[in-house]
């Protein structure tokens, strides 16, 4: 017995999950009944559904209807009773040839990662949502200062797993090249190595030596160190794909609906922290959260599912946003395999 549910229990949900994410509509007892492999009869089925309805698994949405399943029924069918639906080997492919053509443009700009989100979008008709990696985990190979007029300089910071990330910070004072040249000299020699957090935190102290030297510089770089070095998701880019599958589902035709989900799509600073913090299955790696287990009221109507891909020493994220009816079998097998193609560069 699986969270005090008999088997019939078990089976009779799983049905009324599976059914209702294929067709969008309550399940009655008398589709139970005809289709189910175990021979039952229609009242049978009706008392195992009167049960289900006590636990809190299903629910009745309207008066004379089948049922539907509530968050909890949802959570018990992706904790315990769904069956993993692999990818077809068409889905597979597909996935394989368009991630590799982009493989080459993840370390050189937005491109690839805008490309891979419209990717998953088409697949999953879910909102498909890429993050860049978060460079805070990312280990500094070089850091390069270049004047680009008389009051700019350009930071070039220089991932070792190929990303690069820059900053303009603006300055009071005008500083000779040879100046700039001397102070990146002694910023490479004391910070390389560092992760960009390792260097955020102890900044202050690797350069305490040199602040008599240019105190004006330094203390630019001070004021500056949490723009430079920072792991900010609001500086981290974010890509949405499929917003235009996903409006196709029955659940948007519903104009308050649709107007949540145009919300959602348009502001990426509320979807990167949706995904930023999520901490993910150690067994599959997959991250689900469902309905009003979203803290945030903008996402009780919906599931989110999210994984991470690395690339040397950073990390980035990928997450499928959808009705809590969403494909759940299908949208795990679609992270895990991109996210093992992206990790693959």
């Amino acid at each position: 017995m699986i969270m005090g549910l008999t088997k019939r229990e078990q089976e009779v949900l799983k049905y009324i999950v599976n059914n209702f994410i294929k067709n969008a509509s309550p399940v009655g007892s008398r589709l139970v009944s005809k289709q189910m492999e175990v021979t039952l009869s229609s009242a049978t089925i009706r008392n195992v559904m009167s049960d289900l309805e006590d636990k809190d698994l299903i629910k009745t949405p309207y008066s004379s209807s089948g049922r539907i399943p509530t968050d909890k029924g949802y959570r018990l069918y992706v904790d315990i009773l769904m069956n993993k639906k692999e990818l077809t080997e068409d889905e597979k492919n597909f996935l394989k040839k368009e991630i590799d053509e982009k493989k080459i443009y993840i370390k050189e700009g937005e491109f690839a990662f805008s490309e891979i989100s419209k990717i998953l979008g088409k697949i999953s008709h879910q909102l498909a949502v890429v993050t860049q990696p978060f460079l805070g985990t990312g280990v500094l190979e070089k850091i390069e200062l270049i004047d680009i007029s008389s009051n700019k300089i350009l930071v070039v910071i220089n991932i070792s797993s190929g990303f690069v990330k820059t900053v303009i910070m603006e300055l009071d004072i005008q500083i000779s090249r040879g100046k700039l040249e001397k102070l990146s000299a002694f910023l490479n020699e004391r910070l390389q190595g560092l992760t960009l957090l390792e260097i955020k935190e102890t900044f202050n102290e690797r350069i305490s030596d040199y602040k008599n030297e240019e105190p004006e510089l330094i203390q630019l770089f001070i004021n500056h160190s949490d723009k430079i070095y920072s792991d900010d998701s609001n500086e981290t880019k974010i890509f949405i794909g499929g917003t235009g599958e996903i409006i196709m589902q029955p659940e948007f035709d519903d104009p308050k609906n649709f107007k949540n989900i145009i919300d959602i799509t348009e502001d990426k600073n509320f979807v990167v922290h949706i995904l930023r913090d999520r901490v993910v299955n150690s067994s599959n790696g997959i991250s689900i959260s469902i309905g009003e287990e979203n803290i945030d009221e903008k996402l009780k109507d919906y599931s989110i599912l999210c994984s991470s891909y690395r690339i040397g020493d950073t990390s980035g994220k990928i997450g499928i946003i959808g009705p809590k009816r969403i494909d759940y079998p299908k949208m795990v097998s679609l992270l895990e395999y991109t996210s093992k193609l992206i990790s693959e560069t």
